[in-house]
């Protein structure tokens, strides 16, 4: 992705030929990487918000947290543990994750293997307070990449996230939407949530042969199982 971001914007995907190409901002992920957003002791991204029951965390269950000064209780979870591997049954999707951080432009950089996943690391994990980035690229000049079919996902389709302790987060899809690369919506993509949840993220829609780049982003929602 090419140009520069709107006054404000943060860090972005870049994209070539089937990469991400998508705004990665909103005031949230700058946040998070400059250390500005509450933490609790362990160093965990809060929330505001409330949750019912316990997370599918295997081992790790969503703990509700006394309530903030503001009234609102901050859910996370414990102990926090890397992700390591996405599984999409539906479409096929087994890979290991790379962990994604941002480049000299401030921009997130793309998986180096068109066949491997990322996660944005200085985001949320998947199953902690907050919306947690899953990218890939969609194609390559030798043919369909990790994402490719992740346009196929319906409402109710499985995502689980392995993390590095062993520990299973499953994720179900709540939504998907397409969105123009440079009309992004980060605060809506990536704004504050109540619990955990997930965005998948690939490129979408034609390809322009000028900038050698795919014009809309596909974002997939997902939350807790």
């Amino acid at each position: 992705m090419r140009g520069a971001p709107r006054p404000g914007a943060l860090p972005r995907l870049v994209g070539l030929v089937g990469l991400i190409g998508v705004v990665a901002g909103s005031g949230l992920i700058a946040a998070v990487v400059a250390g500005e957003l509450p933490t609790d002791d362990t160093g965990t991204v809060t929330a505001g918000g409330s949750t019912s029951g316990s997370a599918d965390v295997v081992g790790t269950p969503i703990v509700e947290r006394p309530a903030r000064p503001d009234g609102a209780p901050a859910v996370v979870a414990r102990p926090p543990s890397p992700p390591v591997r996405v599984e999409i049954p539906s479409i096929g999707v087994s890979s290991g994750l790379q962990a994604l951080g941002l480049d000299g432009d401030g921009a997130i950089g793309a998986p180096s293997d068109f066949g491997v996943a990322g996660w944005f690391a200085a985001g949320p994990q998947p199953g902690q307070a907050g919306p947690a980035v899953i990218a890939g690229h969609v194609d390559s000049r030798e043919g369909p990449a990790v994402f490719y079919r992740l346009h196929e996902l319906a409402v109710g389709d499985e995502v689980l996230v392995v993390r590095e302790d062993g520990g299973l987060v499953r994720f179900r899809v709540t939504g998907s939407q397409t969105y123009p690369k440079d009309e992004f919506p980060s605060a809506a993509v990536y704004g504050p949530v109540p619990g955990p949840e997930l965005r998948l993220i690939t490129c979408d829609g034609p390809f322009d042969r000028s900038t050698r780049q795919y014009v809309d982003n596909l974002v997939i929602y997902a939350a807790l199982a």
